[in-house]
């Protein structure tokens, strides 16, 4: 086994027999939510995939260690220690393990450390993508390099909507990244259900999600696969609102000079305050409909 990486007891248990698993990331934890809703939601999320018959596993850096499966005191410490935490992508691996530091793991090193471990289904908020003005910038996040590469299917509620989606599933089209739309035909974007742009597939149900992936990694076909879950509709926030809350936000970063991975953080930080907190109440229901769906499709894997 890989020296530095660490799955709990109960995770090991249920990988072992064959049972379902469903990873979660931890940067929701540290950068994507205030103290002490972010641990809150992190149990709520854990609870609601156990409710629906899988075993979740949060995924975190801590002390050196790649952690598969983290105990309520960790996910406890995560949260009070906030943006402390080095938000991790792939490439600070290496340092922080040799380190013995903390990280907050993005999409891009849950997929890495969840297939590490063997688990195949992720639940998340929203991945990163390609932003906007990346035509100047070269701002793409790794989300979709990774989604490339490493065979774990990530359930999310589309690509944040402070991205350029067009070119975000662009980016992924030309990776052969599968963007399948959980009973929709339109990408959602996160917040609201609407974005304007299609996706590749429609399916309707966890089996034929779980049948679709099997099919992938038993062709020996390279990377992930992409399950856009959109937000309830009642939960749901207008285009319009967030439309514009996105564009002042992003104003703003630019006039304060907030680039790279300080960048998404700040964006979602001023949107919640444009929006008086609707955001945030949005923001924790969309993750809680991921880890549904992720622990019905893990459960039909497993079948």
């Amino acid at each position: 086994m890989n020296n530095y990486l660490s799955i709990s007891l109960e995770v090991q248990k249920a990988l072992r027999e064959g049972k379902p698993v469903v990873a979660l990331e931890s940067t929701i934890i540290s950068h994507g939510m205030p103290y002490p809703q972010n641990v809150e939601t992190a149990l709520r999320v854990e609870q609601t995939i156990r409710d629906n018959g899988a075993v979740p596993a949060t995924i975190a850096i801590i002390g050196g260690k790649l952690k598969a499966g983290c105990s309520p005191e960790e996910i406890e410490y995560l949260g009070r220690k906030g943006q402390a935490v080095t938000k991790a992508s792939r490439r600070d691996l290496p340092v922080l393990l040799a380190r013995k530091e903390d990280g907050a793991t993005t999409v891009t090193t849950t997929m890495i450390i969840a297939a590490m471990a063997g688990i195949r289904v992720f639940a998340t908020g929203g991945i990163g993508g390609v932003h906007r003005g990346a035509q100047q910038t070269f701002d793409i996040s790794a989300d979709l390099e990774e989604l490339a590469q490493t065979p774990v299917m990530v359930i999310c509620a589309g690509a944040k909507s402070i991205l350029d989606l067009g070119l975000t599933l662009e980016y992924l089209e030309t990776k052969g990244v599968p963007v399948i739309g959980y009973g929709t035909d339109e990408l959602p974007a996160f917040y609201t259900r609407h974005s304007g742009f299609g996706v590749d597939y429609r399916i309707d149900s966890p089996e034929e999600l779980a049948a679709v992936f099997k099919a992938k990694i038993e062709c020996g076909l390279k990377g992930g696969m992409l399950v856009t879950n959109p937000i309830p509709e009642e939960y749901s926030m207008p285009k319009e609102t967030i439309d514009c809350a996105i564009e002042q936000a992003l104003r703003e970063a630019e006039q304060l000079g907030i680039h790279g991975k300080q960048c998404t953080p700040f964006l979602l930080a001023k949107i919640k305050d444009l929006t008086g907190g609707d955001s945030l109440a949005a923001n924790i229901q969309l993750v809680l409909n991921n880890a549904r769906l992720a622990a019905k499709t893990a459960t039909a894997m497993c079948k």
